[in-house]
């Protein structure tokens, strides 16, 4: 199967209001102008140095979203263009992202990451953590990010049952936040379920899902 086919595969059955994010990270450009050329305009990206030089050399309507783990003091080189960042994951990191985000005059939209898997090494608040946050002095005075809803990523597992429980508890959580109108909080989106998963996430209520492999087929590591 090409790249093309493959993006005309998924744009034929996302449901309305999903949408397809391919996961561009470690291609080369050659393989993400073909997914371009086929009609895809989100692109996402683990590294910001990786993503800030495949900003420079591909077309300028892409939109660029950073779904990986964010280091502080890298913000800054993405702050310019970024997109969505998807992985926000503490009150510390949100604040580096709303000062740089001043010093180029922008407002950066946000997806607050949060832990539902049962492994360790996966990132995120915890349900009280971002309930904490979102209600705290620190976060209210924040006035160049936006938060426009969450991100999770399930366990990596065949046990079908435990994915869907873990995605049921993110779209859970994220009702409840909706609930509480908390002012520059617009529970919008929910970043689920990326190729292993991607169907039980749409299932769960996925508004954007994260594909690498099943597009480009698997990763060329350097």
């Amino acid at each position: 199967m090409s790249i093309k086919n493959n993006i005309e595969k998924f744009t034929q059955t996302l449901p309305k209001g999903c949408r397809l994010i391919a996961v561009s990270k470690t291609q080369p450009v050659e393989k993400i102008l073909e997914a371009y050329e086929a009609g895809q305009r989100l692109f996402g990206e683990n590294k910001i140095q990786e993503l800030t030089a495949k900003y420079e050399s591909l077309p300028n309507d892409i939109e660029w979203h950073m779904i990986g783990h964010v280091q502080s003091n890298k913000v800054k080189y993405m702050a310019p263009f970024v997109h969505l960042i998807h992985s926000v994951d503490s009150l510390k990191l949100l604040a580096e992202i709303d000062r740089q985000a001043k010093k180029v005059n922008r407002t950066i939209s946000c997806l607050l990451q949060i832990h539902i898997a049962t492994e360790e090494t996966k990132f995120g608040f915890s349900e009280s953590e971002v309930l904490e946050t979102l209600q705290s002095d620190q976060f209210k005075s924040l006035a160049n990010v936006r938060i426009l809803g969450l991100m999770g990523m399930a366990t990596l597992t065949d046990d079908q049952a435990q994915i869907r429980k873990e995605f049921k508890s993110l779209k859970t959580l994220f009702e409840k936040i909706k609930s509480l109108r908390i002012p520059n909080v617009a529970m919008q989106e929910l970043s689920m379920g990326m190729s292993s998963d991607y169907k039980i996430a749409i299932e769960e209520g996925s508004t954007f899902i994260r594909v690498g492999t099943a597009i480009f087929g698997e990763r060329n590591y350097p």
